[in-house]
């Protein structure tokens, strides 16, 4: 089970994350309470251990200033969090392929007005469904080819991460059972210490994404949460993953 702990800002807890198990951690370029430059974030990747990915999320549509801050920064991976832009996902690609950084793909997931199953109305237009919009949009990042990793995480009004809000995981399940083959899908949104286990055993999902469930206030992180939380994925993951006796 691969654990990312987003939303840092200060090196004690990031570090303090990787030494806990964390496989990734990530830092916010978008607009934010806890967002940081690309030299604040710079002087917190060099001291963090190789082997951890650093993460830089980017509400951005503009693939040059993306990858200027991706280098400044020490970045490993870089999250698209503005939206589904085929266009910046083709062109970014090749962009930070060179150098070998890794895309995630973030798709939101709308909560509230979240009825994912209901008919629709002729008259009123044709709204798509959730699972519907999602599982497409999932195609076209796998047809793409430049990320292999898409994030799901909730959308509350304008605000597109950091809600402390889980969408419909019963609705979601069948499109985290179907996702193409070569996708890896990362759940996010609402997740805390209390109810991981729960999401990774309703969704199965590669990966597991956290933020405001782990922090003691906006930006900083609240140590025993942030060690529950992890271990509690980790835990989980293994036995969601085990093979079963035959």
């Amino acid at each position: 089970m691969w654990v990312k702990i987003c939303g840092n800002t200060n090196l004690e807890d990031a570090a303090l994350a990787a030494e806990l198990g964390a496989d990734a951690v990530g830092f916010i370029f978008a607009a934010s309470k806890r967002q940081l430059r690309p030299e604040q974030v710079a002087a917190i990747t060099a001291q963090l251990p190789a082997n951890v990915e650093r993460v830089g999320v980017f509400d951005s549509h503009d693939a040059q200033e993306i990858a200027r801050a991706t280098q400044a920064a020490g970045l490993t991976a870089v999250q698209l969090h503005g939206g589904f832009d085929e266009a910046l996902l083709e062109q970014l690609g090749p962009m930070l392929a060179a150098s070998g950084v890794k895309i995630i793909q973030t798709l939101h997931w709308t909560v509230n007005d979240q009825m994912p199953n209901r008919p629709h109305d002729p008259a009123e237009g044709a709204v798509e469904a959730p699972v519907e919009l999602l599982a497409r949009q999932i195609r076209r990042v796998a047809a793409i080819g430049a990320a292999d990793r898409v994030l799901i995480d909730s959308k509350l009004g304008t605000a597109s991460g950091g809600t402390g809000v889980a969408f419909d995981w019963a609705a979601a399940r069948r499109l985290f059972a179907a996702a193409p083959a070569g996708v890896r899908l990362i759940v996010a949104g609402g997740l805390k210490p209390e109810n991981v286990a729960q999401a990774i055993e309703e969704l199965a999902p590669w990966g597991v994404d956290v933020c405001s469930g782990v922090e003691e206030v906006a930006g900083r992180k609240n140590p025993d949460r942030l060690a529950h939380f992890i271990g509690a994925a980790r835990a989980t993951g293994k036995t969601a993953q085990a093979p079963t006796d035959s």
